[in-house]
């Protein structure tokens, strides 16, 4: 519960910034309560947006993590492509609360129900509305959140920009909001599967301070059953066990930890991204390092990379049996000059740890 959580008021100036100014006497009153004027600059002008992702295939994710409901809008979706609530259950599954000791206690069931665009379990061309209830939701529970900003937190830029902030759980930027992108992301994977046999798979690579070793993974022919076969979603059991003493050790003395995601996409087509601003690895950037908590992205050798010479890092061209153009070696991660190369796209995805825990800083 949020009130048994250690809450560190942030210490408010009196001088100026971006955000306006604080007189000292209002330092340490409910920022909550604060009239807007006292955080926005004269100058600034807050607009309410960034809850829209894509061109083509547009989504817009929508909800609060305690208010009634939250989901997502997707426009862009051909006709006639089958989809049914139960597809999207299955992964909204995957993400739910309250199904192992690794993940937020919160009870949800998760439900999802879709509103619009679909007929006779097919898709219609226009706009699919996709909504799942809040159940478990407690806004009593985050009062003393109202009093004070909690460390690493939202709260405090939330209400610097806005001036108003939705107290409950984080609001807009709690993880609950991925609910709409998973429910869209299996769209967008059907799409992908039907058109162009395109697959992707992710897992846990590290926890902490235990890494799983790349050689380990065969990007080739993991499978979702491999990933899926632990809490952890570590696709290597030896290393899977080590993550969740990881977690655990943590977790038992009201601590958290940082984990990386990998992610690989099979498949994907040739000719993907265009150069300069619209480079395929700068849009996957930007849909991951949206996500909560996300606070770093590679691709490919990525960082490591650095520590080669080019002539250790290219990419060799050949010809394969088909007499296709591939590269014996995918150091590019897929992607050359912006644009995708018919290569396995890899990419990692780095999480801070949660910052709601149990203790204060020793």
């Amino acid at each position: 519960m949020a009130s048994s959580l250690p809450c560190v008021v942030a210490p408010l100036s009196s001088s100026s910034s971006c955000f306006g100014s604080l007189p000292r006497e209002l330092c340490g009153s409910s920022p909550s309560l604060l009239p807007t004027r006292a955080w926005t600059s004269q100058n600034l002008q807050v607009r309410a947006t960034g809850n829209t992702f894509g061109n083509f295939f547009r989504v817009t994710t929508f909800g609060e993590s305690h208010g009634g409901s939250i989901g997502c809008i997707v426009d862009g979706c051909p006709p006639r492509i089958p989809l049914s609530e139960a597809d999207i259950q299955a992964d909204l599954d995957r993400r739910r609360p309250g199904q192992s000791r690794m993940t937020s206690t919160r009870k949800e069931t998760d439900t999802c129900k879709i509103y619009s665009g679909v007929y006779e379990g097919v898709t219609t061309g226009t706009p699919i509305l996709i909504s799942v209830p809040n159940t478990d939701h407690r806004g009593s529970d985050y009062n003393q959140v109202s009093l004070a900003y909690r460390p690493s937190h939202a709260d405090a830029t939330y209400d610097m920009k806005y001036g108003v902030r939705a107290i409950g759980g984080g609001g807009r930027s709690s993880a609950r909001e991925t609910i709409g992108r998973v429910a869209s992301g299996d769209i967008a994977k059907k799409l992908l599967k039907e058109f162009s046999r395109t697959e992707v798979l992710a897992y846990v690579s590290q926890a902490h301070e235990v890494v799983l070793p790349e050689h380990l993974v065969d990007q080739e022919s993991v499978t979702h059953e491999q990933i899926e076969s632990n809490i952890v979603r570590c696709p290597d059991a030896g290393y899977a066990d080590k993550m969740i003493a990881a977690i655990d050790a943590a977790r038992v003395t009201g601590d958290s930890v940082g984990s990386v995601v990998s992610c690989i996409v099979r498949n994907a087509p040739r000719g993907l991204g265009s150069p300069v601003f619209d480079k395929l690895e700068a849009s996957l950037a930007g849909a991951l390092l949206s996500v909560p908590a996300a606070i770093g992205f590679e691709f490919g050798s990525g960082f490591t990379g650095t520590r080669l010479t080019g002539s250790q890092h290219n990419d060799e061209f050949y010809l394969d049996g088909h007499g296709r153009i591939r590269t014996r070696t995918n150091r590019s991660g897929g992607i050359q000059g912006g644009i995708s190369n018919g290569e396995i796209i890899n990419m990692r995805v780095a999480f801070k740890p949660t910052p709601t825990i149990g203790r204060f800083r020793s």
